[in-house]
């Protein structure tokens, strides 16, 4: 159990809107690049493997195949270096973690598409 200060303490580096996406979801992750004095985003598709942590210390790991390699990122929730976060595809996974698709290869790593719920897509849609 977290400290009530702490939480606190963090409370001012959250985001104002929580990312709203799961372990499994195909998503692109566009992220603010500084080169020199010019700002860019730069967008890093694939598929959440992996989220942990909780508060400031939140992260999430996107997996994706670069030419034939694998190639994973970790980031931070709630970095201000990432611009936005766009759900392209909602996966169907049983598990909270998503290691096991580092041995798969080709075919075997699709995962099956989840059915959005309606307030998934319409944020001002109310939940049964």
């Amino acid at each position: 159990m977290r400290h009530e200060l702490i939480d606190l303490a963090e409370k001012s580096s959250l985001r104002a809107e929580p990312l709203n996406f799961a372990v499994g979801d195909t998503v692109d992750v566009h992220t603010r690049i500084l080169e020199g004095s010019k700002e860019r985003i730069q967008i890093f598709s694939g598929v959440v493997i992996a989220r942990r942590g909780h508060g400031t210390a939140e992260m999430f790991t996107v997996r994706r195949i670069v030419a034939g390699e694998g190639v994973e990122r970790t980031f931070p929730c709630n970095s201000p270096k990432i611009a936005m976060i766009e759900v392209k595809r909602h996966g169907r996974v049983r598990r909270a973690k998503l290691f096991y698709l580092r041995d798969r290869t080709g075919k075997a790593t699709r995962l099956r598409e989840r059915k959005s719920k309606p307030w998934e897509s319409d944020p001002n849609a109310k939940k049964k």
